[in-house]
């Protein structure tokens, strides 16, 4: 056998792997296939995008799932593809073309959008190589974009479809408006953040020469009022109610109403209602009648409704609106005020609400049926506390703005009559009305929203329309991988469009996983610099480290802290089993493997480890079942680094490097066994090394990624017993306090010592007699005595192991090995210490003060302290005590 490289190389192994297991077709699913069925569909990156930690995390836990499947048994089908990303996309290009002095309306709409086309092919694809460089087993073949022919024609199926059943309308609403981007955009895409506002009061006088006082944080839009309003029951306004108030900086007057929304205690308990510019007051308007005037244009600038300050932007128009009514004497006071202000998620341009022609799904029909499927358990969400949060959003889910003023994305299918004014809708592109046969139509020039394609996306990726074998035999898919932050965008949608156009749910289980944040919990951003690049971690660490490293973090719902400490630690780990891999092949290599493997004929180590083996598999089973990702990466790391690597493979040592040559044929193949094994069983998080140490394995397959999952029913497990691992056990917790011992008492490991075990238990006694040789080799000992009683322990160290009802004492006398006088000395300035320590401590939990104030798991912690300080100053006395 060639020798192995002394450390694992991640970059000399991943694209030679990837390319073979793409080469052998091995990501492909079989619509033909007997096997059952599983199915997955990528959350589609935006085709601006590169890959970020988000992307990173999502991806590996789809592939861990998908891989395991594989292995299972099942025919896997996951879905890549992307997403055309409308105002996003649109944005990216705008700018390149400005960088030459081009804007698109100089352009036309045709030659823009030949401009985005040109731009995806050179740009688009960058993605997805480097979810390749991930080692994401998706079907490349099946790689779709929302803006395929297939897809678009699904996307005009459903708007034609739910616009005959009534559920799609046009409307004139108030919706958010981006002033830079000149879209609307959904609320979803609206941040909201507070920030330190004003809030002005200002007269505004009665037509019988009285006046009241209106409190505002926008005096701005007072151009737009069409009435004051007061609540009910405000005894201070009553009288007021069915008057007119002169507005002021306008010719016109308006009533005052009274409507239960007004807050008593909010200002004055008066407000001003400007239905054209404030979602609250929309909706009061709608109710109360009440006329809606818009003074501002799509680009944020006051229009010819907005009387002298027409052409003014709403900074400048709010600045002589206060000056103006300062100087009419009608602004009273002003102050602070805490408020939240709305921007636009893409560019961060403060949003104003405007009343616009726009078009709208009407959502309560097809929201019912998608609340019923959760509260029933038909889609479950993991964690379960997500359900609460997509119900809650259900329960209150508003119509859905899907229009856009973009020339990038889905255009609507929908024309209007110039001569009868109605909208033909169709799956053809028309050419007269329906209705009227005028040939003077026009199509709208609007866009859909990127959600209403990508809510689609589980059953359009399949081929729908159309009745295709894909799904016949995949939908609905098995699960959705994706963050909390998209639950409202796109789950619900999905779940809403599945229902309505399948008939059937898009997927079973939503598992939901936590944000990724800098190691000290901030969010990643551009703007603060903390943008981690998952590719420059790859490059560095290594594609499986960074795999089992987000693995290993993703607790239930946790927000992640990331940090390059744990991307090191697991690229330790990668390297131990690189190592232990290495030692174990080079040990066999002159080792003719017995064939048949007889339980009795094994050591204690060899039935020890395939028992635990065993109970590592039933583990991370279940709890990849369960997307339990964080519970099976810490199984699979504990048993390999610390029952495998650590205790197994020295503890295995003494017999293969001794002489008993069939004993090493037998222990030889079960350590191969193990190993091949534990290669599978790693395998979905670490597929890049698996697969490398699979090839250099004797009798191995043509590749891991196709070998059968372990299982527990395997009859290689029946070598293994839980009592060998309870005796083993007993044996490492001896062995462990003779290297305590040593540790302690700074003894070189090099020295072989002494060492005695005192035991009342016979049973004890005998499972370390049998087992001298290997506590001999493993805890480097000249001498290893047993008896029932511990005897004289003067000048020893003494280290009490329990396990159960047994008190177990481990003794080493340290005469000849230890300077009494100098370690008389260190004890004595360590026990010093910790006096100084116990009464520090026990003074601040005695003080009333610290107990009562400091937080409980402050006290705790120092309780906690407590506890250890008064156990090590025992431990301390009893060690002088013996050296003395």
């Amino acid at each position: 056998m060639a020798e192995l490289p002394k450390g694992f190389e991640p970059t000399q192994v991943e694209n030679k792997w990837y390319q073979y297991w793409s080469d052998k077709n091995y990501f492909s699913a079989d619509e033909n296939s007997k096997k059952p069925s599983v199915s997955f569909v990528i959350p589609p990156p935006n085709v601006t995008g590169v890959l970020h930690m988000g992307h990173a995390l999502n991806n590996t836990l789809q592939d861990i799932i998908v891989r395991f499947k594989r292995m299972q048994g099942f025919n896997a089908l996951w879905i890549p593809g992307m997403d055309h990303a409308g105002i996003a996309t649109q944005m990216v290009v705008e700018r390149m073309l400005a960088k030459d002095g081009v804007k698109r309306e100089q352009l036309g709409r045709e030659k823009f959008v030949e401009k985005v086309w040109e731009w995806k092919a050179q740009s688009g694809g960058m993605i997805l190589g480097q979810q390749k460089r991930l080692g994401l087993s998706v079907d490349w073949k099946r790689s779709r974009f929302t803006l395929d022919e297939g897809l678009s024609l699904a996307v005009r199926k459903v708007f034609v479809d739910l616009y005959n059943e009534g559920l799609i309308y046009q409307g004139n609403r108030l919706v958010n408006w981006c002033p830079r981007c000149q879209t609307a955009i959904s609320d979803l895409e609206v941040k909201h953040s507070d920030t330190k506002g004003t809030l002005w009061h200002i007269r505004y006088p009665l037509a019988n020469n009285a006046e009241v006082i209106v409190a505002t944080t926008r005096p701005e839009t007072m151009l737009g009022d069409t009435a004051i309003a007061v609540h009910p029951d405000d005894e201070r306004y009553k009288k007021l109610v069915g008057l007119k108030v002169k507005l002021p900086l306008t010719d016109r007057e308006i009533p005052v109403i009274k409507d239960d929304y007004v807050a008593k205690d909010f200002g004055s308990g008066i407000v001003k209602i400007t239905p054209a510019h404030d979602f609250n007051d929309y909706e009061m308007a709608v109710r109360q009648k009440l006329p809606m005037i818009s003074i501002l244009d799509t680009k944020g600038v006051i229009n010819e409704k907005g009387y002298s300050y027409k052409g003014m932007k709403v900074v400048d128009a709010r600045k002589k609106v206060l000056e103006d009514l300062t100087a009419l004497g009608l602004l009273v006071k002003e102050e602070p005020h805490a408020m939240s202000v709305g921007r636009c998620d893409r560019c961060e341009t403060v949003i104003e609400p405007m009343l616009s022609d726009q078009w709208f799904v009407k959502i309560a029909p097809l929201a019912k049926p998608a609340i019923e499927v959760v509260e029933s358990g038909k889609i479950k969400f993991t964690p379960e506390n997500w359900k609460k949060t997509y119900l809650d959003w259900m329960y209150n889910i508003n119509d859905w703005c899907i229009s856009r003023q973009l020339w990038w994305g889905h255009r609507i299918p929908a024309w209007k009559c110039d001569d009868c004014k109605k909208h033909t809708v169709s799956m053809q592109d028309a050419t007269e009305c329906q209705f009227c046969e005028s040939k003077n139509i026009k199509q709208d020039t609007d866009v859909l929203d990127t959600w209403f394609s990508s809510a689609l996306w589980p059953f359009s990726t399949m081929g729908w329309p159309d009745k295709t074998k894909t799904l016949e035999s995949f939908y609905p898919t098995t699960a959705l991988v994706t963050g909390f932050d998209i639950i409202f965008f796109w789950v619900a949608r999905m779940i809403m469009m599945g229902l309505h156009f399948m008939k059937d749910i898009p997927f079973k289980t939503v598992y939901i996983h936590a944000l990724i944040r800098d190691e000290s919990g901030q969010k990643m951003s551009k703007s603060k610099g903390n943008v981690v690049d998952p590719l420059d971690l790859v490059n560095d660490y290594g594609t499986d480290a960074l795999r089992f490293t987000m693995a290993s973090m993703v607790g239930a719902g946790r927000d992640i802290k990331f940090s390059e400490d744990r991307l090191d630690g697991y690229r330790n780990f990668i390297n131990k089993i690189w190592n232990a891999t290495r030692f174990s092949l080079t040990a066999l290599e002159n080792i003719k493997l017995s064939k048949d493997i007889k339980k009795e004929a094994l050591t204690l180590p060899d039935n020890y480890i395939v028992y635990e083996l065993e109970q590592t598999i039933k583990v991370v089973t279940q709890a990849l079942e369960e997307y339990r990702f964080t519970d099976a990466a810490s199984a699979l790391y504990k048993f390999t680094w610390n029952e495998f690597c650590d205790w197994y493979l020295e503890l295995s040592k003494p017999v293969l490097y001794g002489t008993d040559t069939e004993q090493k044929a037998q222990s030889g193949a079960v350590l191969i066994g193990v190993l091949e094994r534990l290669v599978k069983l790693l395998h979905p998080f670490v597929p890049f090394i698996t697969e490398e140490i699979y090839q250099l394995l004797p009798d191995h397959g043509e590749s891991v990624m196709i070998q059968n999952y372990p299982k527990t029913d395997d009859p290689f497990f029946k070598l293994g017993s839980k009592k060998a691992a309870d005796e083993t056990e007993l044996m490492k917790q001896v062995i462990t306090a003779i290297r305590n011992i040593r540790g302690e008492n700074r003894i070189s490991p090099a020295i072989k010592i002494a060492a005695r075990v005192a035991c009342e238990d016979a049973q004890v006694l005998e499972v370390l007699k049998k087992n001298t040789a290997f506590v001999l080799s493993l805890a480097r000992l000249e001498k290893f005595d047993l008896s029932t009683s511990g005897g004289d322990t003067k000048k020893c160290a003494v280290s009490l192991v329990v396990s159960g009802n047994l008190r177990i004492q481990v003794i080493i006398s340290l005469e000849g090995l230890v300077d009494f006088a100098e370690e008389i000395k260190r004890l004595n300035k360590e026990l010093e210490k910790v006096n100084k320590d116990l009464e520090l401590t026990n003074k601040k939990l005695s003080t009333d003060t610290f107990v009562k104030n400091a937080p409980p798991e402050i006290v705790a912690l120092e309780k906690e302290r407590l506890e250890q300080l008064t156990d090590k100053k025992v431990q301390l006395g009893l060690g002088l005590q013996r050296l003395s």
